[in-house]
């Protein structure tokens, strides 16, 4: 009986220690558990016939067929979700509402999860940690994505080109970015569409002047994350630089070298 009660009343006194949320039952959250237990394994064992992507449990592919059914899609760009509470949040990119706000530096978010991940900006929290090499993440997927690196796995392959990737996240988007010509992000200060919601948001600062990215040593802000990370860097002597094995050059983030790389492979086999 209280069990039932403590469902529908909305309190949710179990939490995860790894991501902060939290479950109404804690059966609930012994099940949450097993998606950082696989994260750390780097599994996803359960795969949907219909496209691409894996996933660490059964329910969780279960939720994911509602993508492809139809079941919950938005009127406004057509994009379809797994959960009605995603095409909720998803329907704030139309409308503009943000309703959680940052204490410390006023940023507003369309979901609390994002507010959650923000706040580690600012308190320096990476609770998804390696245990291969102890490099730490402030979010599960980019600890998933970084598990390539030390299994070299790249299973997940584009059938429209020849690349391939680590991880089912990472494919989605190089397929929307490379091969797809939606823009369903639209800016609400000029008019401009975007293929992702990351960039859009990176856009809009450019209007807002805001810069939600304060170096902790410092005062100094930042418009996006990788210029605080080469900030503290070069400044502050913190993480870790990446070296181009041709021409020695140092460079803070990974990305940036590799495309730095490809250019000068491009360029050398032009010289001969």
């Amino acid at each position: 009986m209280n069990r039932h009660k403590q469902t529908h009343t909305g309190v949710k006194q179990y939490s995860c220690r790894v991501c902060d949320k939290q479950f109404a039952r804690k059966q609930n959250l012994n099940q949450h558990k097993e998606i950082h237990e696989q994260a750390h394994a780097g599994r996803k064992l359960y795969s949907c016939y219909l496209c691409e992507k894996h996933f660490q449990t059964k329910s969780g592919l279960t939720v994911h067929l509602n993508v492809h059914s139809g079941r919950w899609k938005c009127v406004e760009c057509g994009k379809c979700f797994a959960r009605k509470h995603d095409l909720t949040v998803h329907r704030r990119i139309h409308s503009g509402e943000k309703p959680f706000e940052c204490t410390v530096c006023s940023k507003q978010f369309a979901h609390s999860s994002d507010l959650i991940k923000h706040r580690r900006i600012h308190s320096g929290d990476k609770p998804f940690k390696c245990l291969e090499c102890g490099k730490a993440y402030t979010q599960s997927g980019c600890l998933t994505a970084h598990m390539a690196v030390h299994t070299g796995d790249k299973a997940y392959k584009c059938s429209l080109c020849d690349k391939s990737f680590g991880n089912s996240s990472n494919l989605q988007s190089h397929k929307r970015n490379v091969h797809s010509n939606r823009r369903p992000y639209d800016c609400r200060y000029c008019g401009k569409r975007f293929k992702n919601s990351s960039v859009l948001k990176r856009h809009v600062y450019t209007h807002t002047g805001a810069k939600p990215y304060s170096c902790r040593h410092c005062s100094d802000c930042f418009r996006q994350s990788g210029h605080l990370k080469a900030h503290l860097l070069k400044s502050h002597n913190e993480g870790t630089w990446f070296t181009c094995h041709i021409c020695q050059k140092k460079f803070s983030c990974s990305t940036v070298l590799k495309k730095h790389t490809r250019q000068n492979f491009v360029l050398s086999n032009i010289c001969l």
